[in-house]
C-alpha cells in the first residue's frame, strides 16, 4: 500500500531525547491508521492516518453517540413541542376566530387585534407591564449583584445568608403572594407597623401617612414590584458562580497597584460581568410579563382601580377565563409573544455592541 508520505524528511525525538529519522511507515490492523516506526526499533505513540486503498469503502461513522445524542434530547423536544410549539400555533388560530367555549369558532380575521387597540384596559394593562420591566428588571439585577459581591467569599454566617437570598424563590408562588397580603395589611401588617415606630397617632417618624399598599393605586405598583425582589434568587446564584470563576490574578496585580475598591468594580469587576449580567437582564425582561401574574391576582387582583396592578398577564387571564372571550384572549397573548421578542432583539443588540466596544 502507498501511503504520501517521505519517511526520510520527518524525525521525532526518540526515548533518549536524540533526534530520529522515521525508517518506514506499517499499517497496522484494519482502522486505516499508519504507525510510524523509529530506525531504531522505537514504536511511537502517535498516529498519522493512512491513505485509503483503492476501491475499499469508507470506515462508516459512529452512530452509537449519535443515538445516544438522540435520546438525551428526545425529552426535551417532547417538551418543546407538546408545550410551546403547539400551544403557540393554536394560539395564533384562536387569535382570528371568536370562540367562547360554548360555541364553534367563528372567523373574525384581524377584528380582534383592531380591538385591542381601542381597548382602554388594555393599553393600562400594558403600559403597566412595560413599566413593571423597566424598573423591576434593573433593581432585581443590581440587588442580586450586590448580594454575590458581599457573598462571594468564605466567612461566618456567609452560608446562612446565601441560604436566605435563595429561600423565597423556593416557596410556592401561591403561598408567597398570601404571605405578602399579610405583610401588607395596612393596619397590622408588620411593614407599616414597623414604619409606624418613632411616630405618633399612626404617621411615621417622619410624619406621614405609611403606604397604603392595598389601596392605593401607586403604593400597590410599589408593592408589586418590592415582592419580585426577593425572588431573584436564581439570578443572585449566578451570578455568585460567575464572580466566584473570576480570575484572582487580576485582582491579586490590582492590589499590587493600589487600586481602590471602587476602582476594582469599575475597571476589572464590572467589565467581566457584563455579558453575565446582560444575559440575567434579557432573562429577566423576557420573565417580568409573568412575574406579575400571582402577586397582582393573589395580593390586588388587578386593583386597586382602576386597573392599577392590571398587567398583561393577568388581563389575558381575566378575558380568557373568567369572560370566556378565548380569541380576545389569544390576539393579547401574541402582543405578550411579541414584546418578549422585541425586548430579547433590543438586549441583544446592546450585547453586540458590548462585545465590538471591549472586543471580545
Amino acid at each position: 500500500m502507498e501511503i504520501g508520505f517521505r519517511p526520510e524528511a520527518v524525525t521525532l525525538d526518540a526515548a533518549e531525547g536524540t533526534p530520529a529519522t522515521v525508517d518506514r511507515v506499517e499499517v497496522i490492523g484494519e482502522d486505516a491508521f499508519a504507525y510510524l516506526r523509529l530506525a531504531a526499533g522505537h514504536q511511537v505513540v502517535a498516529r498519522v492516518p493512512a491513505a485509503r486503498a483503492p476501491g475499499r469503502r469508507a470506515p462508516r461513522p459512529d452512530t452509537r453517540a449519535r443515538r445516544q445524542l438522540a435520546l438525551m434530547l428526545t425529552p426535551y423536544l417532547i417538551g418543546l413541542v407538546g408545550l410551546v410549539m403547539v400551544p403557540a400555533l393554536v394560539t395564533l388560530g384562536m387569535s382570528v376566530t371568536d370562540y367562547d367555549l360554548l360555541r364553534p369558532p367563528t372567523w373574525a380575521g384581524l377584528d380582534n387585534f383592531a380591538a385591542l387597540l381601542d381597548d382602554p384596559i388594555f393599553r393600562v394593562a400594558l403600559l403597566n407591564s412595560v413599566v413593571f420591566a423597566l424598573v423591576a428588571v434593573p433593581l432585581r439585577v443590581l440587588l442580586a449583584l450586590g448580594l454575590a459581591l458581599l457573598l462571594h467569599r468564605r466567612a461566618a454566617g456567609v452560608g446562612t445568608a446565601r441560604t436566605a437570598a435563595l429561600l423565597p424563590t423556593a416557596v410556592p408562588e401561591i403561598a408567597y403572594g398570601l404571605l405578602w397580603l399579610w405583610l401588607f395589611n395596612p393596619l397590622y401588617g408588620p411593614i407599616n407597623q414597623l414604619l409606624r415606630v418613632g411616630g405618633e397617632n399612626g404617621l411615621t417618624a417622619f410624619g406621614r401617612t405609611p403606604p397604603q399598599w392595598l389601596t392605593d393605586p401607586t403604593s400597590a405598583r410599589a408593592g408589586i414590584i418590592l415582592m419580585s425582589l426577593f425572588t431573584m434568587g436564581e439570578t443572585f446564584v449566578v451570578l455568585l458562580a460567575a464572580r466566584r470563576a473570576l480570575p484572582r490574578d487580576v485582582y491579586e496585580m490590582a492590589a499590587i497597584e493600589d487600586a481602590t475598591g471602587w476602582d476594582v468594580f469599575r475597571r476589572i469587576t464590572l467589565p467581566l460581568l457584563a455579558p453575565v449580567l446582560a444575559l440575567l437582564a434579557v432573562r429577566d425582561a423576557v420573565a417580568s410579563l409573568h412575574f406579575t401574574f400571582v402577586p397582582a391576582f393573589v395580593v390586588t387582583d388587578g386593583g386597586p382601580p382602576p386597573y392599577a396592578t392590571t398587567y398583561l398577564s393577568l388581563f389575558v387571564y381575566q378575558t380568557g377565563f373568567e369572560y370566556l372571550r378565548y380569541g380576545y384572549a389569544a390576539a393579547a397573548t401574541l402582543v405578550m409573544m411579541l414584546l418578549t421578542v422585541a425586548a430579547v432583539l433590543v438586549q441583544w443588540r446592546l450585547i453586540r455592541r458590548y462585545r465590538r466596544f471591549y472586543q471580545l
